[in-house]
């Protein structure tokens, strides 16, 4: 049975955002802008589907998708790239595969507590988040 990491999730903190915001090549006004932010995740699971909302101020991101399955996702509004990505459980974390342009691309999300833990690569960029479940 997968870990339950249905709730609603609020940031405490975001390390190195700017450097794997570089990786990914988004520009700098974008960049200034999301540094500012706090996001939180709204996050709706059901066995091996998952829907993951990204809610700010500025932008909204949405993916929906089943563990296990390969989909296109479509970036657009976070660095506006489409990539071909499979997330799939190891353990109790879930792990993304996003194969595109930039290389090393990806996540790890995983639930410590009362905590949810988010790992974001590219190109060898590495950003640490965290949300406590509200």
């Amino acid at each position: 049975m997968p870990v339950d990491m249905n709730g609603y999730w609020k940031m405490v903190s975001n390390d190195n955002f700017e450097e794997y915001m570089k990786a990914l090549e988004v520009n700098v006004a974008i960049r200034k802008i999301a540094l500012l932010l706090k996001p939180d995740k709204d996050i709706v699971q059901d066995g091996d589907h998952l829907m993951i909302k990204t809610l700010s101020t500025f932008k909204n991101y949405n993916m929906d998708f089943h563990v296990g399955k390969e989909f296109e996702e479509d970036l657009t509004g976070v660095d506006d790239r489409k990539c071909m990505t499979t997330v799939t459980w190891e353990g109790d974390k879930l792990v993304c595969v996003q194969k595109g342009e930039i290389e090393g691309r990806g996540w790890t999300q995983w639930v410590e507590g009362d905590e949810l833990h988010l790992e974001l690569r590219a190109g060898g960029a590495v950003c640490k988040q965290v949300f406590k479940k509200t």
